[in-house]
């Protein structure tokens, strides 16, 4: 079992456990938001599948036009009108303009447009006061050609791909099944919300916050309860996690005598690492149980959140072969002065907020790891290396949350 290794080795470890999932499913457009693709996916159509206008104008020949200025209007005869999905069947010739609406196709024989901002009507004539223009025209397949791939497999689903999808011609899309996560508490003075508390209790809030974040990755949360700090009950908990793909627990994993969860998989399980040179959540643990990875994160709430965020999160990514990173780190200004650790990299809860200079950061408060109002209030982590305190006014390494 390797100990007290680096936040760059821990995520390597974990993620040789993620091996991408292979099952699917086809949903339905509306249902496809915030899925991960399966399959790339080639248009079935070009888009536009003709030249067609960017603006409401009129489509004519630009060398009629040339000339034309407000003082010296061209007069074209207006033959016709073609609104959006009612092509002009003719063809213009010289002197002649097709009236046309945006993304109505362009008329046979035109070969520019102009704005209706810059014409006049006059009866059966329209008067141009500018030239036409060629650069009003889309041509066709400048968006989508039919047989080209634009959506791959492992990209998220954003409101964006789910339009390209449709404009491509899918009415159902293939996606790849959510990973299911199972989610234990542990703990004698666990009690869930709702229930009597007792003198030293504490609600499990660890279950809800992980739940929501498995969620936001793209997993399915499992609550699989809470659990006294007993052995045989930790291992009836951790036998009934079948058909999962990743398992979480929540505390049991320091170094105190009540830390079952750490010492059951120590006797019957496969620890691959334990502690992280990190802070908050260095006591994080990283298993097999019967085949199935299992991160053992810390009971206090804060490291909960933020050991699973840099570590299940990745691993969710790398089940789902995202082709998205599962965090970025910015640059931002502190407007607070930030305090380091002696021999650990840190990770300050902060809230970040743009500013006309660029991006400010400030910490939430108190920063311990049993503080859960500043995640909550938090919407971004500073980054210190190890030693490497930062005053206000420095600029400091950021992930948005």
């Amino acid at each position: 079992m390797r100990q007290n290794i680096s936040v760059e080795e821990a995520l390597e470890a974990a993620l040789s456990l993620a091996h991408p999932i292979t099952g699917t499913e086809e949903l339905a457009l509306f249902e496809s938001h915030g899925r991960v693709l399966a399959q790339d996916l080639e248009s079935k159509v070009n888009h536009p599948d003709a030249d067609n206008t960017s603006l409401d104008g009129y489509a004519c020949l630009e060398a009629d036009t040339l000339s034309a200025t407000p003082e010296h209007p061209v007069k074209l005869r207006l033959i016709g009108e073609a609104p959006a999905g009612k092509p002009f069947d003719g063809t213009v010739k010289p002197g002649e303009a097709v009236s046309v609406y945006t993304g109505a196709p362009i008329p046979k024989g035109a070969d520019a447009v102009i704005r209706v901002e810059d014409t006049r009507r006059e009866g059966g004539l329209v008067l141009l006061f500018a030239p036409a223009s060629p650069k009003d025209i889309r041509h066709k397949s400048d968006d989508l050609k039919a047989g080209e791939v634009y959506l791959r497999r492992g990209d998220l689903l954003t409101p964006g791909r789910v339009a390209l999808a449709a404009a491509m011609g899918y009415a159902k899309i293939p996606v790849l099944r959510k990973p299911r996560v199972g989610i234990l508490s542990t703990g004698d003075e666990v009690m869930e919300p709702g229930e009597a508390l007792p003198y030293g209790g504490v609600y499990n809030s660890n279950s809800y916050s992980l739940a929501g974040l498995v969620l936001e990755a793209g997993g399915e949360p499992v609550l699989l309860g809470k659990v006294t700090d007993q052995p045989e009950k930790v291992r009836h908990k951790l036998q009934q996690a079948a058909k999962l793909d990743l398992l979480l627990t929540s505390g049991g994993v320091s170094m105190g005598e009540y830390d079952v969860v750490r010492q059951l998989l120590e006797r019957e399980g496969r620890i691959h690492f334990w502690k992280v040179k990190m802070q908050p959540g260095g006591p994080l643990l990283l298993a097999e149980w019967d085949g199935l990875p299992l991160f053992g994160l810390p009971g206090n709430p804060v490291s909960s959140m933020v050991t699973f965020f840099l570590f299940g999160r990745a691993f969710l990514f790398k089940l789902l072969s995202r082709t998205d990173a599962p965090y970025s780190a910015i640059h931002a200004i502190a407007d607070t002065p930030f305090k380091p650790a002696p021999a650990k990299r840190v990770y300050r809860r902060a809230v970040l907020s743009y500013q006309p200079d660029g991006y400010h950061v400030a910490s939430t408060g108190n920063q311990s790891s049993g503080v859960l109002r500043s995640m909550a209030a938090g919407n971004a982590l500073v980054v210190l290396e190890p030693g490497a305190a930062a005053c206000s006014g420095e600029v400091v390494q950021v992930i948005p949350l």
